[in-house]
């Protein structure tokens, strides 16, 4: 039997595409293993998907100064030792790696067993973690074309992302029986993220009167992000995080307003979901989710709004719009070219494996 090791955490961002691989790679006879942090998010995802979990050490590289510079970077050559011990008890043939710092050292540490590893990156440009892996990479998938220039020469893969097969058989109906909504109105949800998006709940919040006179709406706004003062406003349902029912309330979805990292977009992409993107600002990160939105935009997929754009008038009108025009941006959607990021990424697996 072959063995992997899934890698990555830090967000559900590098954790889902991981989990989306999982049934395929059952069904080609591999033993799975995931390698994550202690106590990261991505513990409580692999563990409900029934993989066996190791945690290591981990610390982040931050562009920016803190203390915590300082210590960060003997928690990284703690992770290191300690992916390298795993490593050496569980024999993978493989390592893929879908990025986040946790990934690092269990890159590095392949490395130094000559271990194949395959790395995807997400998002239009790479990540500092992804970028300190290049080196050790065997091959780099990605989801956007104009990646593919900045990457590694002779490793680039155009995959695209991998998605969750039930996304795919969500059903309206569980939906409307889990939010106790009577979908006599269209339904707005509100996906912020696994951390929640401060600005865009803020937004939302401040327009909700004037949204709720057109729909009803599914609002998951992150951990410890609820609004209490709204808690039973009629049409107005809140959620901290949801998991097993979020292929369903996809289902129950006419509009999604979203950030724009790159594996939600690419979800509502293969859903066909007309969606309002918020990226994050610049001002608040490297601009990975601007550059991501704009090509969605380009390619008729998303209305994009900036978070400096944003006042309930805006918000309001731009929503509605997008509903009115939504067949446009599905029939986009439907007609794009979207590789099937499974079996583009297990085919490689199954390749490098011998």
């Amino acid at each position: 039997m072959k063995k992997i090791i899934l890698t990555g955490g830090g967000t559900a961002g590098h954790v889902t595409p991981n989990i989306a691989l999982i049934p395929r790679l059952k069904e080609m006879g591999f033993e799975i293993s995931y390698i994550g942090s202690y106590n990261g998010m991505e513990k409580g995802l692999i563990e409900e998907v029934g993989i066996p979990y190791y945690g290591i050490s981990s610390g982040k590289l931050r562009r920016y100064f803190s203390w915590q510079n300082f210590s960060d970077p003997f928690r990284v050559q703690k992770g290191y030792h300690e992916a390298l011990s795993l490593l050496k008890e569980i024999k993978p043939d493989i390592v893929f790696s879908k990025g986040g710092f946790v990934s690092v050292p269990v890159v590095g540490a392949a490395r130094r067993l000559r271990i194949p590893v395959i790395i995807h990156e997400s998002d239009m440009t790479p990540g500092l973690a992804n970028k300190l892996s290049f080196s050790a990479a065997t091959k780099i998938c990605c989801n956007f074309p104009e990646t593919l220039k900045t990457l590694p020469e002779g490793k680039a893969v155009l995959s695209g992302s991998p998605i969750r097969a039930e996304l795919l058989s969500g059903s309206r109906e569980a939906a409307l029986s889990f939010t106790g909504l009577d979908g006599k109105k269209p339904v707005l949800m509100v996906v912020g993220g696994s951390l929640g998006a401060v600005p865009v709940n803020n937004a939302v919040r401040d327009a909700l009167p004037m949204l709720l006179e057109t729909f009803d709406i599914v609002h998951l706004c992150g951990k410890g992000k609820l609004a209490e003062s709204l808690v039973g406003t009629p049409g107005y349902l809140q959620y901290e995080y949801i998991s097993k029912e979020m292929a369903d309330l996809f289902a129950l979805a006419d509009v999604v307003i979203s950030r724009a990292g790159a594996n939600a977009i690419c979800e509502l992409a293969a859903l066909a979901i007309p969606n309002l993107l918020i990226p994050l600002s610049a001002a608040a990160s490297r601009g990975d989710q601007i550059l991501n939105a704009r090509s969605f935009e380009k390619q008729g997929y998303s209305v994009v709004l900036e978070e400096e754009q944003i006042t309930s008038e805006v918000l309001v009108s731009t929503v509605r719009e997008l509903f009115e025009n939504r067949q446009r941006y599905i029939d986009a959607m439907r007609s794009g070219s979207q590789s099937d990021g499974v079996k583009v990424i297990t085919d490689l697996i199954a390749e490098l494996c011998g």
